[in-house]
């Protein structure tokens, strides 16, 4: 019987290992994200401009009103609230967008019979570091329209957010259109 347990240990061992092994690289496959990581790109990018003042233009309909602001990053949470909603990341989009890439630029696009609110999200490159953002988030119905297009440019010297706007044009129906728009520009930081 002894020897017949010195072989068993080692041989439940070494099938420790290797299903350990294997379980290590299915959650790995699993934790690597299929689309860019917009919502952690701009977790990562609204630390860089806490508490820095924002020159900010908003205009509703045709009222435009410009004022200077300093935000905080539950601020920056807010104002940028429309990027991270719009992170493709999920498992029930998983096989919804075509992706196209060059050295410049990463585009993944909804696929013509998949839907979604997220209509595409632009990524573009200067030096191998993201250099702009771009998305469009739109939602139909028999009563409601809404088309949302946002972007944000980063500073190729700084790589912080330069500057960025948010276009909204909501329709419901028998009422007038609503459009309103978002424009900010990043304060040098002293």
């Amino acid at each position: 019987m002894k020897p017949l347990q010195s072989f068993f240990f080692p041989f439940v061992i070494l099938i420790n290992i290797g299903l350990s092994s294997c379980v290590d690289e299915t959650t790995n496959a699993l934790e690597k994200q299929p689309y860019f990581d917009l919502k952690g790109f701009i977790s990562e990018k609204i630390q860089e401009v806490d508490s820095v003042e924002v020159i900010k233009v908003s205009q509703v309909q045709d009222e435009v009103k410009e004022t200077n602001v300093v935000y905080s990053i539950k601020d920056w949470e807010e104002e940028f609230g429309i990027f991270t909603e719009a992170d493709i990341n999920k498992s029930s989009l998983l096989q919804s967008y075509e992706t196209n890439s060059s050295d410049t630029s990463l585009t993944h696009e909804l696929s013509p019979k998949a839907k979604a609110k997220v209509k595409y999200l632009r990524i573009t490159y200067a030096d191998e570091a993201v250099s702009s953002v771009s998305i469009k988030v739109a939602e139909e119905n028999l009563f409601y329209t809404s088309i949302t297009l946002a972007e944000l440019f980063l500073n190729s010297a700084s790589n912080r957010i330069d500057h960025y706007s948010i276009e909204t044009t909501q329709k419901i129906w028998f009422l007038e259109k609503n459009h309103m728009k978002i424009k900010g520009t990043i304060a040098s930081k002293h």
